[in-house]
């Protein structure tokens, strides 16, 4: 299968206080793979990275917000983590709504670390498998997921990992070849 994303936009819904590099690292395995991205944000202007969820890690331009955004726009989702940014995401109506939107409709969407909490707020990780940061494990059972200690994990359209430095590498591989797979007609 080519990895080959020409033509593709991905949508990275994220705000104030998301984790940087959970960011950047996808977004640059997508670029390098020929797709285009947004950052997609339930404001206007930049927002505000972080670097271990406390170091501040500069700014990153919004290209859309959510409330202006809809999953018919974009061929994939990514939910980066850090602690504060899907904690605010999952308060946020339109951004609720934004990843519903692509888990209905079987879109690829790829959540890194505390990614995932948006995704339970949707409630529409209900008997699915997935992975994610430690401390989260507990709400995503609660939501209904069957969860495991693994640095990434596919149940259909969704990819998750844990968000450790190593997980990365793995993770945008495969967010990658999901996005790729998604494009190429499937045997019936």
């Amino acid at each position: 299968m080519t990895t080959d994303l020409h033509g593709t936009t991905v949508a990275l819904l994220a705000t104030d206080g998301v984790e940087r590099v959970e960011l950047e690292q996808p977004r640059g395995a997508l670029h390098g793979a020929g797709a285009r991205t947004e950052v997609i944000s339930p404001h206007t202007g930049e927002i505000n990275a972080r670097q271990m969820d406390i170091d501040p890690a500069g700014t990153l331009t919004v290209d859309r917000t959510v409330a202006d955004a809809s999953a018919d726009d974009y061929d994939a989702l990514v939910l980066p983590g850090g602690a504060m940014n899907p904690d605010q995401l999952r308060t946020d109506p339109d951004a609720v709504d934004f990843a519903r939107e692509f888990m209905q409709a079987g879109k690829p969407v790829a959540a890194i670390c505390h990614g995932p909490v948006t995704l339970a707020e949707a409630d529409v990780i209900r008997g699915r498998r997935l992975t994610s940061w430690p401390s989260i494990r507990t709400d995503l059972r609660n939501a209904g997921a069957e969860v495991v200690e693994e640095e990434v994990v596919i149940d259909g359209n969704l990819v998750t990992s844990r968000g450790f430095p190593d997980d990365f590498a793995p993770f945008c591989a495969a967010l990658v070849q999901q996005v790729a797979k998604a494009r190429t007609p499937q045997p019936a």
